[in-house]
């Protein structure tokens, strides 16, 4: 049986791992990392507590502790199910990454997804889905794709405004629990757990007229792979339909969020030097963070088969 790295499989570890944690919500950070690491004594391969334990250090300002404890948990789950890569990034103990880890973002979504939609849209405002259908409908105003697929579908929020425009629509998520939510108004043909871009790969070359993808891209550093996979997938005539967060400069960067945000020139440039011509690119925020309006881009693009 494989071993689960977030499971300590050791009661009195699991004992002080609570007591920890209890600690460490009261403000007593440094009981909480000498109860952490008594735990991990117990169990020196559990993911979970060397990343708690990577966490109290870090807020106790003691970085390079807490850089090792990072570590230790990326070398006892290598898959990263906690987003431990990223934190070193933003730490500056470790190189920035082109992506979220999928088991990541898997996890953050499997956790979140009974509460989701009701977070989203009440606290932090979420819009994505009715600006990405304003954009299509300003660019493609009346037009009915044959076929269309929602990237990070999550809970299925942008299969409303697309299930009346498309005569088969398709989702993709990472995230089971996201998927299972999705299915249960039954917008969507087809709905796949798995990654967006492998499953573009999967799909016969030139066959979907739409792509989506709301609030999807922010797990994504580098767009490259994913836009290829895009420009592969569309007709001739296809849409790609999508949302970003905004950073000045040039590149992308990983936020303290955890969530990638994108300059306005990477975004035209990668796309355009893939394949990707503008129709649509507007400033426009898809959600609050920390009561202010994140800025990001609503942006539709047409395969290079459609000029």
């Amino acid at each position: 049986m494989t071993h689960d790295p977030l499971v300590a499989g050791d009661l009195i570890a699991e004992r002080r791992f609570t007591y920890a944690k209890a600690a460490a919500k009261e403000g007593d950070l440094s009981a909480a990392a000498e109860l952490f690491a008594q735990a991990l004594e117990r169990a020196p391969h559990w993911a979970a507590a060397w990343f708690a334990l990577g966490e109290a250090r870090e807020k106790l300002g003691d970085l390079d502790a807490a850089a090792h404890a990072f570590r230790e948990t990326l070398a006892a789950d290598p898959a990263d199910a906690q987003g431990v890569a990223g934190r070193l990034a933003l730490m500056g103990r470790g190189e920035p990454s082109g992506a979220l880890s999928p088991a990541y973002v898997a996890r953050l979504f499997d956790d979140y997804a009974w509460r989701f939609d009701k977070h989203l849209i009440k606290n932090l405002g979420y819009r994505a889905p009715a600006l990405i259908a304003e954009a299509l409908s300003a660019v493609a105003p009346g037009r009915r794709f044959g076929s269309a697929l929602d990237l990070g579908c999550g809970t299925g929020l942008m299969g409303a405004p697309l299930r009346g425009r498309a005569d088969r629509l398709a989702g993709v998520d990472l995230s089971a629990a996201m998927i299972a939510k999705a299915r249960e108004p039954g917008l969507y043909d087809r709905l796949v757990v798995g990654d967006a871009a492998a499953m573009l790969g999967r799909e016969p070359p030139g066959i979907v007229d739409l792509i989506v993808a709301a609030d999807a891209l922010v797990y994504i550093g580098d767009l490259a792979p994913l836009f290829a996979a895009v420009v592969t997938a569309l007709t001739a005539d296809g849409l790609f339909a999508f949302s970003v967060e905004t950073c000045e400069g040039d590149g992308f960067k990983l936020e303290p969020t955890m969530r990638f945000a994108h300059s306005r020139s990477y975004v035209e440039t990668t796309a355009r030097d893939i394949g990707l011509r503008p129709l649509l690119i507007q400033s426009a925020s898809t959600r609050r963070e920390a009561g202010a309006d994140a800025p990001g881009l609503i942006c539709v693009f047409e395969g290079t088969g459609g000029l």
